[in-house]
């Protein structure tokens, strides 16, 4: 990679698009930092693609995580405690990618001739920094790297005769309070995904298929200026919408048939998640009425909603009125979980809540933002219930942002 390649690497800084200002990321490093004191680790090499989009802005479509061999995941960010900035380690197939897309001054890429492994680029050039010793904090609870990189990267590190840790939480902890900018970039997202929930209401119908549904919300949420989801949303009808996670198919929609769309719009990467019911033609009465009476719980929650609310408080009045309406035992799921940044394969944040893991002094903090899901399996196997909101909390106030309706929405067949 030379000659033309050369040429356009010395042009990349004039078309920098990081998606925030710098001064964002430095508060971002400056939390890293304290947590990485706090937990006695010197140096913490970041790999997980969201920890390098939390620390840099870098995003990409291929991260390596399921590639062949000869494809390793081997880039990351190295974040030291006592220094005020990174070093942003790369192949020279992104390195044009990373000069326009991050606010990265320091950014060192692998040997051409070592472009597919950069673990001994990396340990060179971490011990010519000064920067390889004491505790090193890896990220060994993400999918990035694989299992036996990961094994090769602790080794590598150990052979520098310093401690390796798990490191998983550092980001994932800063990550959890959200920046007056990230909040921000929530409102969009969840405003994208009323938008795509409105385009699949609209796609709805009679001789349609679950495809081009899901074609027609994906477009609707990128034309509103939406990107990609961590998780592909799914559309789901007749009897397969007893089923929460499967893959839109070429099934064709019928009169009669429950179709439920979960779905999450999508901005600067930040995740806003919305799932409703649909019905095409009148629904049974007895699934109209499950359906009014698992949704009533949002009452209850909007009432109780604020920053600082003990997660068990709310947990214990919605499965209380689930108890009080006789449908308790019919429940898929109730409860919820983080969100914010996210890439493929996934949207669900590290804070997850429930009756089951929820402990008592855990609260929903302010400046964060989760989901919360009420799913139900209706009579005579006429699918679940569906349905989820996002929350936001704020300083002073906390609010439930889609303006979709709730209701079981009954679609003309």
């Amino acid at each position: 990679m030379a000659g033309n390649f050369k040429t356009a690497l010395e042009l990349a800084p004039g078309h920098n698009e990081a998606p925030f200002a710098k001064h964002e990321f430095e508060d971002r490093l400056t939390r890293v930092r304290q947590l990485m004191s706090e937990r006695g680790i010197d140096l913490l090499f970041a790999m997980s693609p969201e920890s390098i989009y939390y620390l840099s802005g870098f995003q990409g479509e291929w991260y390596q995580a399921q590639s062949g061999r000869d494809f390793p995941p081997t880039s990351g960010i190295a974040v030291h405690a006592d220094h005020d900035r990174t070093i942003h380690f790369e192949t020279p197939s992104e390195a044009v990618l990373a000069t326009i897309g991050t606010v990265s001054e320091d950014i060192r890429i692998f040997p051409i001739e070592a472009r597919r492994d950069g673990l001994p680029f990396i340990l060179s050039e971490l011990k010519s920094q000064g920067w390889l010793s004491g505790t090193i904090g890896l990220e060994l609870h993400n999918y990035r790297p694989n299992p036996q990189v990961s094994a090769r990267y602790v080794a590598g590190f150990e052979a520098e005769a310093v401690t390796v840790v798990d490191a998983t939480d550092v980001v994932r902890d800063a990550r959890h309070i959200k920046s007056p900018l990230e909040m921000a970039a929530l409102e969009q997202a969840a405003r994208i995904a009323d938008i795509g929930m409105a385009a699949a209401r609209d796609a709805i119908g009679p001789g349609v298929t679950e495809l081009e549904v899901f074609g027609e919300l994906v477009a609707a949420m990128a034309r509103a200026g939406g990107e990609f989801s961590g998780i592909l949303p799914p559309v789901m009808s007749g009897f397969r919408s007893n089923c929460l996670h499967p893959l839109a198919s070429r099934k064709v929609l019928a009169h009669g048939e429950r179709v439920n769309v979960d779905l999450c719009g999508v901005y600067k990467r930040y995740h806003a998640n919305l799932c409703r019911s649909f019905w095409i033609g009148d629904p049974p009465d007895d699934v109209a009425e499950l359906h009014e009476k698992a949704i009533g719980a949002y009452s209850i929650i909007e009432e109780m909603l604020k920053p600082g609310l003990p997660v068990l408080n709310l947990l214990e009045a919605v499965n209380g009125y689930y108890a009080e309406q006789g449908i308790l035992e019919h429940s898929y799921w109730s409860g919820g979980y983080e969100l914010g940044i996210a890439f493929p394969p996934d949207w669900v944040g590290a804070f997850i809540y429930d009756l089951s893991m929820t402990g008592p002094g855990e609260v929903f903090k302010a400046n964060t933002v989760v989901n919360h899901e009420c799913n139900f399996f209706s009579p005579r196997g006429l699918g679940i219930s569906a349905t989820i909101e996002t929350f936001f909390f704020h300083d002073e106030d906390a609010r439930i942002v889609s303006a979709h309706p709730r209701n079981l929405q009954v679609l003309p067949s």
